[in-house]
């Protein structure tokens, strides 16, 4: 199985020994950020700075021309990703011997949803979601499917990974997060992510349904379990909750709503891309899920890209769902590598060969730039042990790669 390790530009942009470092660990493939979420990360090993923070959803290189004029458009990084990051990145680590593949998320945005609270997900009490832009309205989807294209093809990549081609919403990790003290399981996290703005209410008469009862039967649903009530036990409490029918009502909009931009996008970057050019998506089997892996019909998503990224850290059961259509497309098991993010790099090779077991032709491995070198010796050591490439001369402990540096921060 081929592995590819995640990357960010800043890992690699002012550190001329990462390349060669993220070679030595024995991937063929590095999957590197080109449109990214806010965020908070660690690089452990550059000779400059130890934490960036990315202040805003933004695109790593510079944006293109099909954005003038356009009131929702992508934003430049700061200076946490000057200029082209994206492509300086890619070309040293193009230059180290590895494919570098476009990693791209795309709805899941804070700045856009503040900035243009209209594009917000509405959850049935009427709370916007600023993180969440929803994929029912069609300046949104216009957005999500022209980000695709342009930020997943750049020069020199063989392929991308779209994250977040689908719903996003409740579950999200916020500053100084205090949602929590509430559990929600599947069932409450699918009433908590039902969309009311505009275009969903639309959506929803286009189904027969009047949105304004819809939400107050949404909000009796949730009574019980603000409450103490369990949420659990997947579709069957969200129907016992809200009732067969206005389950399934709800549920046939937002699959559909989802199908139809993951088509859309994939179909957008396959005309934009030249020949040959490798199309995932990060996917959860379960339909009605939301997130960052987005939930999808796996006989439908398998026919439209050339295959899923799938989460397999704690267990690689998600890959079965895909495995059974039997389509030969890509299964990347999604392996966190960092101890300290609740990763296990030193079962590496344990839950390599089980998620093979189980239908997996390829690993993801998160992260090569978050982990210690402790982490990233272990990963060394276990893909030389599973065969999947040879050790380089030098490399055998990748704590000796690491740089004296400075602590400056960004």
């Amino acid at each position: 199985m081929k592995a590819s390790a995640f990357v960010y530009p800043w890992d690699v942009n002012g550190d001329p020994a990462a390349a060669e470092r993220i070679a030595g660990l024995g991937v063929p493939q590095v999957t590197l950020a080109s449109a990214y979420h806010s965020t908070r990360a660690l690089t452990p090993r550059h000779p400059r700075h130890r934490i960036v923070t990315a202040e805003h959803a933004a695109v790593l290189y510079p944006p293109g021309k099909r954005w003038k004029g356009r009131t929702l458009r992508p934003y430049a990084a700061g200076d946490w990703a000057l200029g082209d990051a994206y492509g300086e990145a890619a070309e040293a680590l193009a230059g180290a011997g590895l494919d570098v593949h476009t990693w791209v998320v795309l709805a899941h945005n804070s700045r856009l949803g503040e900035e243009f609270p209209c594009t917000n997900v509405v959850n049935a009490y009427g709370d916007r979601y600023p993180w969440a832009p929803c994929i029912a309205q069609p300046t949104t989807r216009a957005y999500l499917v022209d980000l695709a294209a342009e930020a997943a093809v750049r020069p020199g990549a063989r392929g991308t990974e779209l994250e977040s081609l689908g719903w996003y919403g409740l579950a999200h990790l916020h500053a100084h997060d205090k949602i929590g003290g509430t559990g929600l399981g599947d069932a409450g996290q699918y009433l908590m992510s039902l969309c009311f703005c505009s275009a969903c209410r639309q959506g929803y008469a286009g189904r027969e349904l009047d949105a304004g009862a819809l939400a107050v039967a949404v909000r009796a649903a949730l009574e019980p379990v603000w409450r103490g009530a369990p949420s659990d036990g997947g579709w069957t409490t969200v129907e016992k909750l809200l009732g067969s029918e206005l389950a399934t009502a709800t549920r046939a909009w937002r699959e559909e709503t989802a199908r139809t931009l993951q088509e859309a996008a994939v179909t957008a970057v396959r005309a934009a891309a030249p020949d040959g050019f490798q199309v995932l998506l990060h996917a959860d089997p379960v339909a009605y899920h939301c997130g960052a892996n987005a939930g999808v019909d796996p006989a439908h998503i398998l026919s439209v890209a050339d295959g899923v990224v799938v989460p397999c850290t704690g267990g690689a059961a998600l890959l079965t769902p895909f495995a059974e259509q039997g389509t030969g497309a890509v299964l990347a098991a999604n392996l966190t590598v960092v101890s300290g993010m609740g990763g296990s790099p030193g079962t590496l090779a344990e839950d390599a060969d089980r998620a093979a077991r189980l239908g997996a032709t390829e690993l993801r491995l998160y992260h090569a730039g978050l982990a210690s070198d402790a982490d990233l010796a272990t990963v060394q050591e276990a893909l030389a042990r599973l065969g999947r490439a040879p050790a380089r001369s030098g490399t055998d402990a990748v704590a000796s790669r690491a740089r004296p540096s400075s602590t400056n921060s960004v």
